[in-house]
């Protein structure tokens, strides 16, 4: 029984990791058309890094719950981009934009709502469970 609670827990640390992941992927596709007036002021992407949780009291390791790590800054290059009448351009005329691809972006957002809805079945599925077991034990 304590195995099926600990689900519980692993899927509410996959929803919030996921939700993060979300939420940076929407920063990502947000930024990904900005300007900047030299390469160090350009936009970086983020990635997010999970980390799974031991979890002493599960020596099965049936469960692990996820965490956020970290998120990171992508070491790609900014693009410069020649645009002379740009209002951000440098005295070469040229801007620079993130290295974002917005299909690899839009991937990774579905990656994660799918993996977030996925979550959420598991608890669904658990707690359906957990019903139905204590339903067993009034009859």
């Amino acid at each position: 029984m304590s195995n099926l609670f600990s689900i519980f827990n692993t899927s509410a640390s996959a929803l919030t990791a996921q939700s993060i992941r979300l939420n940076t992927v929407a920063s990502n596709l947000a930024n990904a058309s900005t300007a900047a007036k030299t390469p160090e002021e350009t936009y970086k992407s983020k990635q997010v890094l999970f980390q799974t949780i031991l979890d002493r009291e599960d020596p099965d390791r049936a469960a692990m719950p996820v965490r956020v790590a970290d998120i990171v800054d992508s070491p790609a290059l900014p693009i410069p981009t020649y645009e002379p009448n740009h209002p951000q351009a440098n005295d070469d005329g040229y801007v620079f934009r993130p290295a974002i691809s917005v299909v690899e972006e839009m991937a990774n957002m579905m990656s994660a709502s799918r993996s977030y809805e996925a979550n959420v079945e598991v608890m669904n599925t658990t707690r359906q469970l957990l019903e139905r077991t204590l339903r067993v034990g009034q009859s």
